[in-house]
């Protein structure tokens, strides 16, 4: 209930909230270009994908790990991941170690044996040494490229299902989680971590994670839609995320705890799965309440001006639409010449001609009026006429021509009263 008295403007701090993720996922973008550039990979990965040799090992005496790698440096692994097996209560810690290298022994395990035995003697009875092919590796590494665009796609599909096929919302929830992952990927390349199936497993947990708290969000603006009518969608969506933010922020804080618990006092396997959980938690919260939401309001006002831009496309069309037939016939000829209008008006006579030629029908004549009579006068004045412009008619005086032939304008006076005859 804390939160639903801030007066917080969560909308209006979206440019700050993106700056920041964009900062981080560029910098990350970075190091996996400087990883590229002088290591030769994007970014370290386990041994699911990228092959190698797992060691378990158990000394006949304590050793310490520095010992452990100085002597593996002489056959050439310098990316060993030493772990300690054990427990506090072991009488004699530090004889049990689990060493894992991207480097493949394959059949030559000898070497790697002597190494060991240079430090410490081995009891070769409950050690063992297991090799992961590339193969098998690649293909984990397409499985799991694949499984999370499938998940991605699935997510999706269900929140537009979920919301009456809203696609904002479905996009909306598509960015936050690429974000995410591109979040998650930049800060373990930050970290120089180990991307292993325990990495995979983190991902996959942070999109469910994060779609579980966007839903609660989104639902709630649908909500408030409905119970605040007439109110700017800006404020709706803030509201929305303060009456929200005590859930998420309580939700948040409890897996955290457990993670830092899990990072501080874990063995190594669960320090690497909660450190991945640790990044996409916090990186998805940051997104469901901060990103998230707010982008709806953007997405929305974008859609809303591209169709304000259509309708006004529209209506300027409908504007430019002829409402007459002399508009029709004014558009059709405006930009053509006079050379050009005559020509068509001969081409179209032609066309005329030929066609009353080939229906069959009598070709019809006009009789030739003498010269000098009205007849021809008539006759002249409608050969000029087919011969101009309509547009330039009144320029050329053609009205002054029909009044000279008699067609004199007549005025009927309505508003006298008829004559009326007596009646006897």
């Amino acid at each position: 209930m804390f939160f639903r008295r801030l007066n917080w403007n969560i909308v209006g701090w979206f440019k700050v909230v993106s700056a920041i993720s964009y900062t981080i996922i560029a910098a990350g973008a970075l190091m996996i270009a400087y990883n590229m550039v002088v290591h030769g990979y994007p970014i370290k990965l386990g041994l699911s994908f990228t092959g190698g040799t797992d060691v378990t090992v158990k000394f006949q005496a304590p050793t310490t790990p520095d010992a452990l790698r100085a002597a593996l440096a002489k056959i050439g692994v310098n990316d060993a991941q030493i772990n300690t097996l054990g427990s506090l209560t072991d009488k004699t810690p530090g004889e049990r170690y689990t060493i894992s290298t991207q480097v493949d022994f394959g059949d030559q395990t000898s070497k790697l044996w002597g190494a060991l035995q240079s430090v410490e003697p081995v009891d070769r009875a409950q050690s063992q040494i297991a090799s992961v092919g590339p193969s098998l590796s690649h293909e984990y590494l397409r499985n799991a490229a694949l499984a999370l665009a499938i998940a991605i796609g699935i997510q999706f599909i269900y929140i537009a299902f979920r919301f009456g096929w809203n696609l904002i919302f479905g996009e909306v929830v598509v960015i936050a989680l690429i974000r995410d992952a591109a979040m998650m990927i930049g800060i373990y390349a930050l970290a120089q971590k180990r991307a292993d199936d325990a990495f995979l497993a983190a991902v996959l947990t942070v999109i469910g994670y994060s779609v579980m708290d966007t839903i609660v969000i989104l639902d709630r603006i649908r909500e408030n839609v409905k119970l605040m009518p007439g109110e700017p969608y800006d404020k709706i969506v803030n509201s929305s995320i303060l009456q929200t933010m005590t859930r998420s922020f309580n939700t948040l804080a409890t897996v955290v705890i457990t993670l830092v618990a899990l990072l501080a006092f874990g063995g190594a396997s669960l320090q690497n799965f909660a450190f991945a959980l640790l990044v996409g938690i916090c990186s998805g919260g940051y997104h469901s309440i901060f990103y998230s939401a707010p982008l709806v309001y953007i997405l929305r006002e974008r859609e809303l001006a591209k169709t304000a831009k259509r309708r006004a496309r529209e209506r300027a069309a409908m504007l430019d639409r002829p409402r007459t037939v002399a508009e029709a016939r004014e558009q059709s000829v405006r930009g053509m010449s006079r050379e050009e209008i005559v020509a068509a008006r001969r081409e179209r006579r032609s066309r005329e001609k030929a066609s009353s030629r080939t229906s069959g029908g009598p070709a019809r004549y006009r009789k030739k009026a003498r010269p000098g009579s009205m007849e021809a006068a008539v006759e002249e004045t409608y050969d000029a006429r087919e011969e101009l412009d309509p547009l330039d008619a009144q320029t050329a005086g053609l009205h002054d021509a029909q009044l000279e032939l008699g067609h004199e304008e007549i005025t009927l006076n309505l508003d006298d009263e008829p004559a009326t005859t007596p009646h006897e």
